[in-house]
C-alpha cells in the first residue's frame, strides 16, 4: 500500500494537513474545519484539517486508477436471498410491526495494494457527477471513502438546520410509482419527528415534498425538512436524534433497524452512514447520507460498495431488486474504467 498522506475532498472544497482524529462529536462544536464519517453501525470518525483550500476535482490520470472488473464484484446477498428478504419485510408490514425497512447488500471486489480514492473520486467526478460527491482518506485510521452521493442528510448554518430524504427512484419520471411517493412521505414524517427532537417547537417545516430530481442515469423523488436548533443543541445532539438516516432505515426506525439486522449479512460501515465536512469556526456543516459510496477495506483487500432499496407492502421483489442494480451499474461501471462503453453502463448480474 501507498503511503498516502490524509486528504479531505467535498465538491471543490480540499482540506491537508492532518491536525487531530477524535471519535467525540463535541469536538464538532469547537474549533477548526472538520472531515466526518458516521459508520451506519455508530463508528465516528472526526478529522480535524489545518489547510482548507478551493480548487477543482483535477482530471483523471491515465492509469491512476485500476478498478475491478464488472465481473469481479460478489453480492452480500444474492437474488434469491434479497428477494426473500423482501418477501419477509412485507410479511412484518401485513402483521403491523414496520411500514418501510431499506433492505442493503454490500457488493465487494478485490482492489490493488496502491489504489488510491482519491484517483476513484477523479473518475467519478466525471462519470457520475453527485452534489454532495466527498473523498476522505485517511488510511492510519481506516478510513478511505469516495462518495458519489446524491442526498443530503443534515445541512447546518448556524441555528437552521436542514434534511432532505430520497425515496423513489425510477430510470425516467414516468417510472416512478404511487409506491415511491408514499415511501418518501412516510420517510418525511420520520425526518421531521427526528430533528423535532432538538428544534424549537413549531419551527419544524417541508418547503419541498416530492420534488423530482435528475441524476446521472436515474431519477429521484426529494423534499426538504427543515428546522431551527433550540438554544444549546449542538452536533452531538443534532446527531444523536438524527442518526443513522430516515431514508436508509424504515418507519417506524427502531423496528426497521431490528429487521435490517435480522436480514443483511454484513454491515454497511460508511454505506448509509453520514459523510461529508464541519465548519466549526463558522456554524456551518453539511454531511450527505452515504449512499453511492466506495470504500477500501484494507485489512481484507477489497473495494466495497452499498446499493438497496426501501421496500413497503406495494414491493415487487423482482423490481426491488432491479432498483437495487439500477443504483450500482453505472457506479460500479465508472470504479472499473469501462463507463462510456454504453449509455448506461453494465448491469450486474
Amino acid at each position: 500500500m501507498l503511503d498516502l498522506p490524509p486528504l479531505a475532498r467535498f465538491g471543490d472544497r480540499v482540506a491537508t494537513g492532518l491536525l487531530d482524529v477524535t471519535s467525540d462529536p463535541t469536538a464538532l462544536d469547537s474549533a477548526g474545519f472538520w472531515a466526518v464519517c458516521a459508520d451506519f453501525e455508530g463508528r465516528l470518525t472526526c478529522a480535524r484539517f489545518a489547510d482548507v483550500r478551493r480548487e477543482p476535482v483535477p482530471a483523471p490520470v491515465p492509469g491512476g486508477w485500476h478498478g475491478p472488473a464488472v465481473a469481479d464484484w460478489t453480492s452480500s446477498l444474492d437474488r434469491a436471498a434479497y428477494t426473500a428478504g423482501v418477501r419477509r419485510i412485507r410479511e412484518h408490514i401485513a402483521a403491523g410491526e414496520v411500514y418501510q425497512a431499506n433492505l442493503c447488500r454490500v457488493l465487494s471486489a478485490p482492489v490493488a495494494p496502491d489504489a488510491d480514492v482519491a484517483a476513484l473520486t477523479a473518475l467519478l467526478a466525471r462519470g457520475n457527477p453527485a452534489p454532495y460527491a466527498g473523498t476522505i482518506r485517511l488510511p492510519r485510521h481506516g478510513v478511505e471513502i469516495a462518495t458519489a452521493s446524491p442526498e443530503l442528510f443534515l445541512r447546518r448554518d448556524g441555528r437552521t438546520v436542514e434534511s432532505g430524504p430520497i425515496k423513489g427512484t425510477g430510470r425516467t419520471e414516468a417510472d416512478l410509482l404511487e409506491k415511491d411517493y408514499a415511501e418518501n412521505v412516510m420517510i418525511v414524517d420520520l425526518v421531521r419527528n427526528d430533528i423535532g427532537q432538538v428544534c424549537a417547537t413549531g419551527s419544524v417545516t417541508v418547503p419541498d415534498l416530492c420534488a423530482v430530481e435528475k441524476h446521472p442515469g436515474l431519477v429521484h423523488l426529494v423534499s426538504t425538512v427543515r428546522g431551527e436548533l433550540r438554544p444549546g443543541v449542538g452536533w452531538p445532539e443534532l446527531l444523536a436524534a438524527a442518526f443513522p438516516p430516515g431514508s436508509v432505515t424504515g418507519a417506524p426506525k427502531s423496528s426497521a433497524l431490528r429487521i435490517i439486522s435480522a436480514l443483511e449479512t454484513a454491515p454497511r460501515g460508511p454505506y448509509c452512514g453520514g459523510i461529508g465536512w464541519v465548519d466549526a469556526d463558522r456554524g456551518e456543516g453539511e454531511l450527505a447520507v452515504g449512499i453511492r459510496t466506495f470504500w477500501i477495506d484494507r485489512a481484507e483487500g477489497v473495494l466495497r460498495f452499498g446499493t438497496g432499496a426501501g421496500i413497503t407492502w406495494g414491493s415487487d421483489p423482482e423490481g426491488e431488486w432491479r432498483e437495487t442494480e439500477l443504483k450500482a451499474s453505472r457506479l460500479l461501471a465508472v470504479a472499473s474504467g469501462t463507463y462510456g462503453a454504453s449509455a448506461d453502463g453494465e448491469a450486474l448480474t
